[in-house]
């Protein structure tokens, strides 16, 4: 059976450095932000969890934590998040996903009890080059905390040092949801996909 109800953690505080320092989450594609785009796929979220700078959004009770150290990277970022997490399960999205969709996060969410109730402790999206994607993922909320207590201090430690101890399930990205803009090339193929997507719709 499905647990009812997850949380949503966004990582929103990275320096953008390949960007030249600009503030990536506000970054627009497609006419909204790419924090707003990434907010709007988890509309149905109990409690949405921003982790960076608090800036405007669309989405009103977005609740703004800070990692500690600031700019101590994703890690640091999602152990400030996770004491506030009170859901069963929980997403932890990069603030740069643009095509982020609510049925891909549907099709996290039920991937975590897998096929014939086999479930795991994380399910993650692997992108076209065949790299996994932690920061486009569900996950189990205690497993993940029990994970994040077992590390010991997160600051300037990779990601990928929760989830070694964790059954992941790791689903095709074909739509390309797990896209990301950490380039200004990026970030205009992004807009570029976005025009077309529109020019389609219409």
């Amino acid at each position: 059976m499905t647990d009812d109800g997850y949380d949503a953690v966004v990582v929103a505080g990275g320096a953008g450095r390949r960007l030249g320092g600009a503030d990536k989450p506000a970054l627009t594609v497609g006419g909204r932000t790419l924090l707003d785009r990434v907010l709007a796929a988890c509309a149905d979220a109990r409690q949405t969890l921003v982790v960076g700078p608090e800036r405007p959004t669309e989405r009103a009770g977005v609740r703004w934590l800070r990692e500690d150290p600031p700019g101590g990277g994703p890690l640091a970022a999602v152990a400030a998040a996770l004491p506030a997490v009170t859901a069963p399960r929980v997403l932890l999205l990069a603030a740069d996903l643009p095509f982020l969709d609510a049925a891909t996060v549907r099709r996290l969410l039920a991937a975590l009890d897998g096929d014939g109730g086999d479930r795991c402790d994380g399910a993650l999206l692997v992108d076209a080059g065949g790299r996994d994607q932690p920061l486009a993922a569900a996950y189990r909320t205690a497993p993940l905390r029990a994970a994040r207590t077992a590390l010991g201090d997160p600051a300037g430690r990779p990601l990928r040092g929760l989830l070694a101890p964790l059954r992941l399930t790791r689903l095709p990205d074909p739509a390309g949801a797990a896209f990301d803009c950490d380039t200004w090339d990026e970030l205009a193929a992004a807009r570029d996909r976005a025009g077309r997507d529109r020019a389609g719709r219409g």
